[in-house]
């Protein structure tokens, strides 16, 4: 019989395999958290972490009472909203038409053409929608202007923008997010929709009774998680789209962390790293209320929260 450290010694490689994202985890997830600390304090580089004064809940104090909080905590939770209540049946829609389509190499097709986009970095996200909505060569003004119609300066309105982000992370991410349901139900048991079938029940009772009653966990799960992100609007796509028209619209909590920490974009005069650290910790401490909220709700409602 085996001992148990022959055990490990015979799993090695595997337990190697283990250790590189265990370390990578560490690494980038649990270390950085020592720096919660410059929150709570007047960070000077020169001083280091310990040696930098303490100030208790300064950061704190500064960042309610800033003029800017307001702004940039509204343009957050505009585009978390707008990308939650719009963008998250997508991925539920576009897997229910994949698992009813009839015809197989059009559910590749669709597949592929939905699934590709996620690829594309966003710097050349941006760039293609620069080139699409551009003002002078973009494909869309071009058309306007052949049309004799006047033409519209997409990238440089602020009206437009929470549209313009939000509709293409949807084009972009729309495929990669339906694979988690497609999985889900691809172990629906064909039967289920024979019985219905034989009972009479239509296509969208089906649907409806079948498909999302199994899949119903995986969206719960999936809702909790998006919620609980609902301040993490992704930083390179709002960077990259923002510019000094569409300020108002575009400046989100991380890019104004980004300019607070390194201090640039006019947002301070020098880097502020304690500042930017508080900012970033209370979107975290939101982010984990709003998670936990929602599970126990969900919990309550229909029992089958995340834990």
């Amino acid at each position: 019989m085996k001992t148990p450290f022959k055990k490990l010694y015979d799993s090695r490689y595997l337990l190697i395999l283990l250790a590189i994202p265990f370390v990578y985890v560490i690494i980038f997830n649990y270390v950085p958290i020592y720096g919660i600390i410059m929150a709570f304090k007047r960070f000077a580089p020169r001083q280091g972490i310990w040696g930098s004064p303490w100030v208790g809940f300064y950061n704190f104090q500064r960042l309610f009472s800033s003029v800017n909080f307001t702004i940039i905590l509204r343009n957050t939770l505009t585009l978390s909203l707008y990308s939650l209540i719009i963008g998250f049946p997508f991925p539920i829609i576009l897997a229910i038409f994949v698992n009813h389509s009839l015809l197989r190499r059009f559910t590749k097709f669709t597949q592929s053409v939905t699934f590709a986009p996620y690829f594309l970095s966003p710097v050349l996200l941006v760039t293609l929608i620069t080139q699409i909505l551009g003002m002078r060569s973009g494909g869309v003004n071009l058309v306007l202007s052949a049309l004799g119609l006047e033409q519209i300066n997409f990238m440089a309105s602020a009206t437009l923008f929470p549209h313009l982000y939000v509709w293409s992370g949807i084009w972009q991410g729309n495929g990669y997010r339906a694979i988690i349901y497609i999985s889900a139900l691809a172990a629906v048991d064909p039967t289920y929709h024979e019985a219905a079938v034989i009972d009479g029940a239509n296509l969208w009772q089906r649907i409806w009774h079948i498909d999302l009653a199994t899949i119903r966990p995986m969206v719960v799960i999936m809702l909790i998680l998006s919620v609980g992100g609902i301040l993490g609007v992704g930083f390179e796509k709002a960077y990259l789209m923002q510019n000094a028209l569409n300020i108002d619209a575009s400046e989100i909590i991380s890019t104004y962390v980004y300019k607070v920490g390194l201090g640039v974009g006019g947002a301070v005069s020098r880097p502020d790293y304690s500042f930017g650290t508080a900012i970033g910790l209370f979107q975290n401490i939101i982010g984990v209320i709003l998670t936990l909220s929602v599970n126990k709700i969900t919990n309550a409602l229909t029992g089958e929260g995340m834990f």
